[in-house]
């Protein structure tokens, strides 16, 4: 197998009509996030940015005129430096690594040749398998490769967790060109046979470093062992370590490595201006809260590490007044589709989430980014606050970094080369914070009343899909067993009945007594033993209920024997 040919971009700069002195980048359209479509409140396929006047046009490079024809509907007409350079080589069949930073094109870069090559009418089964590690990316890609094959007739289907299988069996039932999916939602359907991966002719894993990490590799490896053996093969991220180009080289066929920047370039886009400040954790919500409330501020992402903290962040923030929603691996797919539904509608301004949101997401309008948490490595780093500075916008990334953090953000700022290895001191109440975020004087812990002007995420209304639902405010009801076998609530509901309606089934199983008189808030009435009296039980219930002896007791009666010697009452204890 020959070395990997690597191609580069140069840095060529369009100018900006409105600040010659600042060019931009050439980046991509926005892509949408959801493409369900009872639940698709995105925009469609449009053209987000510049783009260099001599840059060739897609029509010249042989694109289908359908394709072509899309795309000028949505003001599309030149490719951007990614797909200037995969074009050529993809649809000829290539294998490509695939480089560039985050919004610059690099779905459309594997899309338009997929959507080239795929044989119309097709039989059915599927011709091209794309494997995505995220829901969220999943249903972009898809969105976008339906916007672009529209005029084709191309059938494509999403595939991932938290949905129902019956929809998803059933659109492979009718036939289907193009999967894009999860890993393990494809292997669940490819073992069970509804998914038949022996006519895969391309295969593409998107934001590859993620998928084949240590925790994707193995169901990357079975996926690969479904597919036939030739086949065209397409890795894409915006980052791209050594190792992992190294272990994508076992299974490509020649491929070619294609960077769309400079060697040197930085991952990170130069409108993007970044802040680091040393935090403490108990200060860390305060500072949020001040940040969100800086001059012209639009929508918002804030990432934090786990799950369980992204839900306090967001509860803490909602109670702040803000309109604030959380995406994370712990809600359920219909919880996670609302809460993004209403960030992009402008419902909510503020998205907290953990890392499963910070690849694939592009919703129009990010102004600020921050990280509670400081991230695991640079990868991250550079695909969180990729969130914002598109599309030739300005943006602003806030990093938080507590006293533990410290070793590892420096290793994340000399791996992107920040120069910026020690975060500064930082509180709420810092000066500096103030005049870096241009935060108005007095701005608090919480947003003003005459601020609160957004719906909300209650106004936008969750689909039912299964799984793990956020509880509505005041309505979160705990459970706990006590002593009598009955739960709180159970016994909270039973103390409205009237008298005598308690079920038999609700009353506790035994009743501790002490020398006949029974324990104060234990139930009054008791049920005649079977050798009982049930005249003495009726005339008031004062014949004190059997009781068992200790073993050695008085008259040798045995813990487990039928027969027990009744005391007499007012008769001291034998305990």
């Amino acid at each position: 197998m020959r070395e990997a040919i690597t191609l580069t971009q140069q840095d060529v700069q369009p100018e900006n009509p409105d600040n010659p002195e600042h060019p931009i980048d050439p980046v991509t359209l926005e892509h949408s996030e959801a493409g369900v479509p009872e639940t698709d409140t995105s925009h469609p396929l449009q053209a987000g940015a510049p783009v260099r006047g001599d840059s060739p046009t897609f029509e010249s490079f042989g694109v289908r005129p359908e394709i072509v024809r899309s795309l000028r509907e949505a003001g599309i007409e030149r490719t951007f430096a990614i797909q200037e350079l995969t074009l050529p080589l993809a649809m000829a069949g290539d294998d490509i690594i695939g480089q560039a930073r985050t919004g610059t094109g690099k779905t459309l870069g594997f899309g338009v040749p997929l959507l080239q090559r795929v044989t119309l009418p097709g039989d059915g089964t599927p011709q091209v398998l794309i494997v995505v590690p995220t829901r969220e990316l999943c249903l972009q890609v898809t969105h976008d490769l339906k916007d672009a094959g529209k005029y084709l007739g191309v059938r494509d289907v999403a595939i991932y967790g938290g949905r129902p299988y019956d929809t998803q069996i059933a659109a492979l039932k009718k036939g289907v060109d193009i999967v894009i999916g999860t890993p393990g939602r494809l292997l669940d359907l490819a073992e069970q046979r509804h998914l038949v991966l022996g006519k895969v002719s391309a295969l593409v894993l998107d934001e590859a470093d993620e998928m084949l990490d240590l925790g994707f590799l193995p169901d990357i490896e079975r996926i690969l062992r479904m597919v036939p053996d030739q086949r065209q093969t397409m890795l894409f991220s915006a980052t791209m370590p050594g190792p992992i180009i190294t272990l994508a080289r076992t299974f490509l066929n020649q491929p070619t490595h294609i960077r769309a920047e400079e060697t040197h370039a930085s991952a990170v886009h130069e409108t993007t201006h970044q802040f680091v400040y040393r935090a403490h954790s108990l200060d860390k919500v305060e500072i949020v809260a001040r940040a969100l409330q800086s001059t012209d501020r639009g929508l918002t992402m804030v990432f934090a590490r786990t799950k369980r903290t992204a839900q306090k962040v967001a509860d803490d923030l909602t109670e702040r007044g803000f309109a604030a929603g959380a995406v994370h691996g712990d809600l359920g797919q219909g919880a996670r589709e609302q809460a993004l539904r209403a960030f992009r509608a402008g419902k909510v301004d503020v998205l907290v989430c953990t890392d499963v949101a910070a690849r694939g997401i592009d919703v129009e309008g990010i102004t600020h980014v921050i990280n509670f948490q400081c991230p695991e490595d640079e990868k991250a780093y550079v695909h969180r606050i990729g969130r914002t500075g598109r599309a030739g916008r300005e943006g602003v990334a806030v990093t938080l970094v507590d006293w533990d953090e410290e070793p590892r953000w420096k290793s994340i700022s000399d791996a992107l080369d920040l120069g910026m290895p020690e975060p500064v001191e930082t509180y709420s109440t810092s000066e500096h914070l103030y005049s870096d975020l241009d935060i108005p004087t007095g701005s608090t812990g919480r947003l003003p009343l005459s601020k609160r002007t957004r719906a909300g995420l209650d106004a936008e209304p969750e689909e039912d899909l299964g799984g793990r639902r956020k509880p509505a405010a005041g309505r979160t009801r705990r459970t706990t067993r006590t002593s009598g076998g009955a739960s709180r609530p159970e016994r909270a509901e039973n103390a409205t009945k009237p008298a005598g309606e308690t079920a038999e089934s609700d009353r506790p199983r035994r009743r501790r007594r002490r020398a006949g008189v029974e324990v104060a808030g234990e139930q009054a009435s008791v049920t005649a033993g079977a050798t009982g009296d049930g005249a003495d039980a009726e005339a008031g219930g004062e014949r004190p209920a059997r009781r068992r002896r200790r073993r050695g007791g008085r008259g040798g009666s045995g813990e487990g024997q039928g027969s027990a010697t009744e005391p007499v009452p007012g008769s001291a204890s034998a305990d």
